[in-house]
């Protein structure tokens, strides 16, 4: 069963009028390519105007209006969809991403010193910050190490983020200007690596990281700024219309604001902020700046670590580790009162968590928070609560998807770069209940589709492929992978038009391609509905389109 959301948009005329222009909109009228609504009555059309911001007209082109006044776009053969949300992504990093040492794609320990030592080369003094290896598929079979570090780059102080965020490989210079060796104590919810002697090997995970505050000077204003102009310039190439920036820095809240009523922010931005600001923002309660463009109404918590890293929260220890079973990063009394308050504030809670315990134990905690809240109280009827990455669930708790509900904010990239990995890290058995988008979307859960970018690429095309072929891109697979837990196209796109909406209370004026909805559309050189899935990951975007205002448009 795939669960319909209905909205209740009123008449289009009254909306129209009612609503004010959006701040740099533009008029248009989009003909020329196949155009695939979102709208399950009425599926395609021929022609799209947009007057002010809001679209105006949807349908045939025999019955389109004068087209006086607006600006012709003709798709060329591309086709239209309503505007692609990254559903889970972190903006900052994004944007950093492009301006510091980007280790991504690199293939063995080999390839990503060699670009170290090219950074460290080109950029000779200071600090040095990477992000985006992944030892996974390298041929060494291991994380990288501080002697890996200090071979490539002597005497620097490098700090290098493993993809998911959740482990950094560091230099023996960041680790003696951290004041960390062979006595430093563990961090809860961390772990640092040792060798057969005690000695630290340059890996932090998870609450260790925090090892490092201050070894960084803070950014200022100016590059930060600069960070944020990057992050979106690179996502609107890709073709999203907008994206919920999961642990959005508090104090970048009023920059993002200001951007967006200056027309520095092209792109939607739904903020959810970290716990440890969660006071703040429930003092205030929800925000609103430029229209719409950048609201800031959810706190992001976590609850566990990561599968990659050996993280993530397990009820029985890691097949191929088994000392282990992960850790947890939060505990019921330090997220319990928040969980509450949040109700009665109208705060929407996300929750990362990736293992099967994580997973139970925020769900549980979810449940209480809600059944201990009075009603009475809360400040919306529907708090529309979600979990981020919901990555490994026991079949026996799906139910609380349903029951409660929950959202599940999902990543379909994950699956397919895990899948080299997962089985060996969980043994066939706990596959039942991992990365299970079909099933949850069966049960009539609302399935987000996200990136987590920098984590991942943070191409819409990518995770609409990982979506509907569970394959990575060259189209492996192997035999354990769950394959029908891929879901149908229509689906996959509700996942990241629809639904993204739904999530962050906008599904009455995001979404779907509607009169009176928001000029929001992605258009593609490929029809994702039609074209091979092969070939899905080969397109490019070639039109983004946010409140009527072209954005990005190929050449």
């Amino acid at each position: 069963m795939t669960r319909t959301l209905k909205t209740t948009l009123p008449l289009a005329a009254a909306l129209l009028l009612a609503a004010a222009p959006a701040a740099f909109a533009q008029n248009l009228l989009i003909r020329g390519g196949t155009i695939h609504t979102g709208v399950e009555a009425q599926p395609a059309a021929e022609v799209v105007v947009v007057r002010d911001g809001r679209i105006a007209y949807v349908g045939a082109a025999a019955g389109a209006p004068s087209a006086d006044g607006l600006e012709l776009v003709d798709l060329k053969g591309a086709t239209l969809f309503p505007g692609f949300t990254d559903g889970h992504a972190h903006l900052d990093g994004i944007g950093w991403r492009e301006m510091t040492l980007n280790l991504e794609g690199a293939a063995s320990v080999a390839e990503a010193m060699s670009r170290l030592t090219a950074w460290a080369e080109a950029h000779p003094e200071g600090l040095i910050v990477g992000r985006g290896w992944i030892e996974t598929h390298w041929p060494e079979k291991r994380f990288l190490t501080a002697a890996d570090l200090d071979a490539a780059a002597p005497g620097r102080v490098v700090v290098l983020s493993r993809a998911d965020g959740h482990a950094r490989a560091v230099s023996s210079a960041a680790l003696a200007a951290a004041g960390i060796d062979a006595t430093t104590p563990t961090p809860s919810g961390g772990e640092i690596l040792k060798d057969a002697n005690g000695q630290p090997t340059g890996l932090l995970v998870d609450g260790a990281m925090a090892l490092l505050e201050g070894l960084a000077p803070e950014a200022d204003p100016a590059a930060t700024r600069e960070a944020y102009r990057a992050g979106f310039g690179v996502y609107a190439r890709y073709g999203w219309t907008g994206l919920h920036f999961m642990s959005a820095p508090w104090k970048d809240v009023p920059l993002m604001e200001q951007m967006a009523r200056e027309g520095e922010a092209p792109l939607r931005v739904y903020n959810a902020i970290d716990m440890g600001d969660a006071r703040a923002l429930m003092a205030g309660g929800p925000r609103d700046a430029g229209d719409g463009r950048v609201i800031t109404r959810a706190i992001k918590f976590y609850a566990d670590g990561a599968l990659g890293s050996r993280g993530a929260k397990l009820f029985e220890p890691y097949a191929d580790r088994p000392e282990t079973s992960g850790l947890m990063l939060a505990s019921r009394e330090e997220v319990m009162p928040l969980y509450q308050e949040a109700l009665r504030t109208g705060i929407q809670i996300a929750t990362h968590a990736i293992g099967d315990q994580g997973n139970h134990d925020v769900a549980a905690w979810y449940e209480e928070a809600l059944r201990s809240t009075p009603k009475s109280e809360w400040k919306l009827a529907d708090p529309r609560w979600r979990i981020e990455h919901a990555q490994i669930i026991r079949p026996r708790d799906y139910h609380y998807f349903n029951d409660l509900p929950i959202i599940a904010s999902m990543q379909p990239s994950h699956a397919i770069g895990d899948l080299h990995f997962a089985a060996d890290r969980l043994g066939d058995a706990r596959l039942d209940g991992a990365y299970a988008w079909h099933t949850l979307v069966e049960r009539g859960v609302i399935v987000v589709g996200g990136s987590d970018a920098p984590v991942e690429r943070g191409d819409p095309l990518i995770e609409f492929y990982a979506a509907v072929a569970r394959r990575d891109l060259n189209g492996f697979q192997g035999p354990d992978w769950r394959p029908d837990e891929a879901v149908d196209r229509a689906t996959a796109l509700k996942m990241f038009t629809l639904w993204p909406a739904y999530a962050s209370f906008r599904e009455n004026e995001l979404g779907t391609i509607e009169v009176g909805k928001r000029g929001d559309f992605t258009a593609f050189d490929i029809d994702l509905m039609t074209v091979p899935a092969a070939d899905i990951p080969k397109g490019r975007a070639v039109l983004t389109v946010v409140d009527g205002r072209i954005v990005h448009r190929a050449d």
